[in-house]
């Protein structure tokens, strides 16, 4: 396996990032996971996009577009893989030991991963804490996923694959790396980006070529939706079956399944929309 560190390819085996870099110090870093099927990313142009909002609202220096294209390209043609999770991460570098950054400039790495297509259903469930809505990392993809990672350990406890926050004031926002939407009189919803959620690359896909409405929702909407649906860069469209104890009928239900073959198709149209 060879990885793009800081300029260059590299073995995993030798690449070395300092025990003084800031991402590691104090989660001082930005991130992306792409899908990679056959050496070809998917939608990357939007991912560089997010990555540039981050890196603007953490203040650390716009990263160089054409330089993490020559990066992706060059570890997916490293290691060849029938579908992957290409992930770029991008840090403020080494630094001191407190929250102020050094002046030796940004860390960029890129590395690849095997994974396997995702299960067409999968079980989720509520977790007790709250995603702030207000926070000064809202909306960002950072490195500081301390929460989602006991999150997601309590989801795996309980026989399931995804954990859901609401937010401060009650609302639904997303899961620890999913966007959520719900089918409600047949209608697909979807919480704002004002609910404190990510800003999902596959949400906004979903969003724009199914139509879905971006709508405040309650928690309990999940105890009353028809049909729910997470979206996410490995997952594409998956329906759920099992939100908490409660098993919901028919999954993938019509307007969930709709939504499965849209996506299928015109992702397969488009690596780059």
């Amino acid at each position: 396996m060879r990885i793009w560190l800081d300029g260059g390819l590299q073995d995993i085996e030798s690449a070395r990032v300092s025990v003084f870099d800031h991402g590691l110090t104090v989660g001082d870093g930005i991130f992306e996971t792409v899908k990679a099927v056959h050496g070809n990313p998917f939608a990357l142009t939007r991912h560089l996009d997010r990555l540039t909002r981050s890196a603007r609202g953490l203040g650390l220096p716009e990263p160089d577009h054409d330089e993490i294209r020559r990066a992706c390209a060059a570890v997916l043609e490293a290691n060849p893989m029938p579908l992957g999770r290409l992930r770029i991460t991008y840090t403020g570098g080494h630094g001191p030991l407190g929250s102020d950054r050094g002046e030796h400039g940004p860390t960029l790495v890129v590395a690849l991963g095997e994974t396997a297509r995702r299960p067409d259903t999968t079980a989720v469930i509520t977790v007790p804490w709250t995603r702030n809505e207000r926070g000064a990392l809202t909306g960002l993809k950072t490195t500081s996923y301390a929460e989602n990672v006991v999150a997601l350990a309590r989801a795996h406890q309980h026989g399931a694959s995804e954990a859901l926050f609401g937010n401060t004031v009650g609302q639904l926002c997303e899961g620890t790396g999913s966007n959520v939407f719900v089918v409600l009189d047949g209608e697909i919803h979807t919480p704002p980006l004002a609910s404190g959620c990510l800003p999902g690359i596959t949400r906004a896909l979903a969003v724009e070529w199914t139509g879905a409405k971006e709508t405040d929702l309650p928690l309990d909407a999940l105890e009353r939706a028809e049909e729910i649906f997470l979206t996410s860069t490995l997952r594409d469209v998956q329906a759920v079956h099992r939100v908490d104890d409660r098993e919901l009928p028919a999954t993938p239900g019509p307007a969930t399944a709709k939504a499965m073959q849209i996506f299928d198709e015109r992702s397969g149209e488009d690596l780059d929309p």
